[in-house]
């Protein structure tokens, strides 16, 4: 019977979290609490004061020596006009903010600057990360970094990470996919940045051939922090689990993303409709679940996740407030849904359709600009990225024939349809 008394009321208070907000509820309760007059003072005055915010769980990032949050915020949002977003964050102990100079055409950088020009006090207590995007050289990457320095409104970043530009093939992506650019000349650049005290520690963030970006990090000895998709969805895929292994034990501190796992379309399946209803029948949403999952890796230091609204940010924090462990049968129905609706997710193993389709090496890129489009309604930056191919690839897309890739796909995924799509709705 207590069992049950207490999943009732751990289902109840994320319930009012989502609804009222996490500050809301417990400052409703500690003030009513607090208003009442003093037992050993009787006359003494009512007080209002407003009680701490419980924050959110930290953990060590690899050997850096440095705590995070659990929960990051992913930030690829109009921060300059979203301000409350990053007070609300602040306040939750959700301090680690991930942002890029190309989200937002700038304004998620601007809004940070213009955060810390408000309460300069607080930069001590933030961890800033942003990434060298559009940077084909050493000399754009340095470029790059004193851009941001300034849009920011800082004298350092704590997080840098590197793209694929340092390829030099014209194309930039958004992360890393081949560790052949984390070559001696970067390495020396992260030093001279270090030295410089403009960066505190340096790595790089991928999407896209994860178990080898990762895998290869681990032996270089200089690389500080990674952050890799991780979900639900790929947590089985054992190369992928024992890079993130070797990163662990080489003290590379570990950051997830797209912790989601959304896919290409949005579809309401009965499959969806079943993995929702059980987690809610645990007391969380769907989401909170995914996060939950995420997080009970304890090689991963944090969860970034973007968050445009203080409602799913209240969500969140009541998800890693919350120390109820998920049970194996959970992970397994986690595990069952990933198998059955695994054609509508790319896992970014663009190696595979890459050697399939030698003349077209972007289709993983394509997918993940679809997922932006259709499932996380990012419609702007979906088709911004997608411009970003190379007019000679964009122009051919429709006359390819994708059958080998979608032979060779893990995922089954229907790349010929979803290239169709892609091109329809981002072109």
């Amino acid at each position: 019977m207590k069992q049950k008394q207490n999943k009732i009321g751990r289902r109840n208070f994320l319930k009012t979290i989502g609804a009222a907000g996490l500050g809301s509820v417990l400052g409703a309760c500690e003030s009513k609490k607090e208003s009442e007059p003093n037992a050993t003072e009787p006359n003494a005055p009512a007080t209002a004061k407003r009680p701490e915010q419980p924050q959110v769980p930290k953990r060590k990032l690899g050997k850096t020596g440095v705590e995070v949050p659990s929960l990051a915020l992913g930030a690829l949002f109009n921060l300059v006009e979203n301000q409350l977003i990053l007070e609300k964050c602040f306040q939750a102990g959700v301090n680690l903010w991930d942002t890029a100079p190309d989200y937002a055409g700038e304004n998620s950088e601007r809004g940070i600057g213009k955060f810390i020009s408000r309460h300069p006090e607080a930069r001590k207590k933030l961890l800033l990360v942003t990434k060298a995007s559009d940077a084909v050289t050493i000399d754009d990457v340095e470029k790059a970094l004193q851009a941001s320095l300034k849009r920011m409104n800082t004298k350092y970043i704590d997080i840098y990470y590197i793209m694929d530009g340092m390829a030099g093939s014209g194309y930039v992506g958004h992360g890393l996919s081949d560790p052949a650019k984390l070559t001696d000349d970067l390495r020396q650049w992260v030093n001279s940045a270090k030295k410089r005290k403009l960066i505190r520690f340096f790595g790089f963030s991928t999407h896209k051939n994860m178990a080898k970006c990762l895998a290869a990090a681990a032996k270089l000895g200089w690389i500080d922090v990674a952050m890799t998709t991780y979900s639900y969805r790929i947590m089985q895929d054992t190369e992928l689990s024992d890079a993130i292994e070797d990163c662990h034990k080489a003290g590379i501190g570990l950051i997830a993303m797209k912790t989601q796992g959304r896919p290409q379309e949005k579809i309401d399946t009965e499959e969806d409709k079943k993995l929702a209803g059980h987690f809610l029948q645990k007391g969380f949403t769907e989401g909170q679940a995914k996060i939950k999952a995420v997080l009970q890796d304890k090689r991963i230091s944090s969860a970034c996740v973007g968050m445009q609204d203080v409602s799913i940010l209240d969500q969140n924090v009541a998800a890693v407030l919350d120390k109820t462990r998920l049970t194996r049968k959970d992970l397994n129905v986690f595990k069952t849904y990933a198998q059955a609706t695994c054609n509508s997710y790319c896992a970014g193993c663009a190696h595979i359709c890459d050697s399939a389709l030698p003349n077209a090496p972007y289709v993983s890129d394509i997918m993940r600009y679809l997922m932006y489009y259709n499932s996380y309604g990012d419609r702007n930056r979906a088709r911004q990225l997608f411009a970003k191919i190379p007019g000679r690839v964009r122009n051919r897309l429709l006359s390819i024939n994708y059958s080998p890739a979608e032979a060779r796909c893990p995922q089954r995924l229907p790349i010929g349809k979803l290239v169709v799509q892609a091109v329809e709705k981002l072109a």
